[in-house]
């Protein structure tokens, strides 16, 4: 019957006679004209996305945040004509990223504000630009003709059987995207979950240590632990020594597919955490990976799992559509709901598997569940 009824309703809206009738009648205009701005903002998506980016490649946000500018004033420091600097300022505030003010004065939009402190935030609208590129043909992405993408080459790891074997600058790059985009993840995590019954915290992939340091910045008794690819421990030593962490924090270098995690009997952790970790992987390396863990805790140890779900309320469009396509240029992993990965989870080896709420679900999900 349902199946009977969706039918309808699509000849319904397919219809251009119930269209033009719909647009004429007073309750039905507003539900016409909110679905073709709708199908409109996706048909012009693109082209927001590229007003974006060069509003962060140009640091207005910024500018705008520190100075009083009118656009002559804006062009001159970002080096562009003032006719074209008007045409950027204008989409901008189209986009709500920018606003003008009395006197000419270019202003801060109510979501370019969040843009100008987040510098990890600012780094992924820059870090698309090899995402945009690989996009060009998404058929051709879709059909397995297009193998050698930007997205495989930014995260080499993905496309290789020992990424324990890469050198220090194919795994810089990406560090360091992960590291300056990690702090939002942190508070959201520490919102969800205390840590304060926990002795020693690993985090396996954890990259140049930001979780890590964010957690125990708040956590001073908290022993840390960091498991990652040799090149990348490298640099995670140098950051908790630079922040005053070496006396509590110790790196492990290693490939988390190819060797096993370090026990609890000599790493001492009792609570493994993999963030935006496992949404890389496809279902057999993810089980992998969970198992390792489950063999590394102790039995009653905790996992923590904290990356963007698919499925979640509010958020469908970050699991099914940005993510998907993502990692399709990626050429590995995918976002799961919080019932396929639960039951991953449950196999390795865990119970008692829980979805904790977090304030900004796009951002990320925690999951925490309890060796059995």
């Amino acid at each position: 019957m349902l199946q009977k009824l969706l039918e309808a309703r699509d000849r319904l809206l397919v219809n251009p006679r119930f269209t033009r009738f719909a647009s004429g009648v007073p309750v039905l205009r507003w539900i016409a004209r909110r679905r073709a701005r709708a199908v409109f903002d996706l048909v012009a998506g693109f082209v927001y996305s590229q007003v974006l980016r060069s509003c962060v490649e140009l640091k207005i946000f910024a500018l705008v945040s520190a100075r009083r500018l009118t656009v002559a004033e804006l062009a001159a420091e970002v080096k562009l004509p003032v006719d074209a600097c008007e045409r950027l300022v204008t989409a901008a505030i189209a986009l709500r990223l920018l606003e003008r003010r009395a006197g000419g004065i270019v202003g801060l939009g109510s979501l370019g504000a969040p843009l100008v402190a987040n510098e990890g935030l600012q780094n992924l609208v820059l870090h698309h630009a090899a995402l945009y590129s690989d996009l060009d043909d998404p058929v051709a992405l879709l059909r397995g003709e297009r193998t050698n993408t930007k997205m495989r080459a930014y995260w080499p790891y993905a496309s290789v059987d020992h990424p324990d074997q890469l050198h220090g600058d194919q795994s810089s790059e990406y560090s360091a995207l992960m590291s300056s985009t990690q702090s939002l993840i942190v508070d959201e995590v520490l919102a969800a979950y205390s840590f304060r019954d926990h002795t020693c915290l690993m985090d396996v992939g954890g990259g140049e240590g930001a979780f890590l340091r964010g957690v125990g910045a708040r956590c001073p008794l908290l022993q840390l632990r960091l498991f990652d690819l040799p090149p990348v421990v490298a640099r995670a030593q140098e950051q908790f020594a630079a922040n005053g962490f070496s006396d509590r924090a110790k790196v492990i270098g290693g490939d988390f597919f190819n060797d096993p995690l370090p026990p609890n009997a000599e790493a001492g952790a009792d609570i493994v955490s993999l963030v935006r970790v496992l949404h890389d992987h496809d279902d057999a390396r993810v089980s992998h990976l969970l198992r390792s863990v489950a063999t590394a805790l102790p039995t009653g140890g905790t996992l923590l799992v904290a990356e963007p779900l698919a499925e979640i309320p509010g958020a469908e469009t970050v699991g099914g559509a940005y993510f998907g396509f993502y990692f399709l240029a990626m050429g590995r992993g995918e976002a799961r709901s919080f019932t396929r990965l639960s039951q991953l989870i449950s196999s390795a080896g865990f119970s008692d598997i829980r979805l904790l709420p977090t304030r900004i679900p796009l951002q990320t999900s925690v999951i925490i569940a309890k060796k059995s």
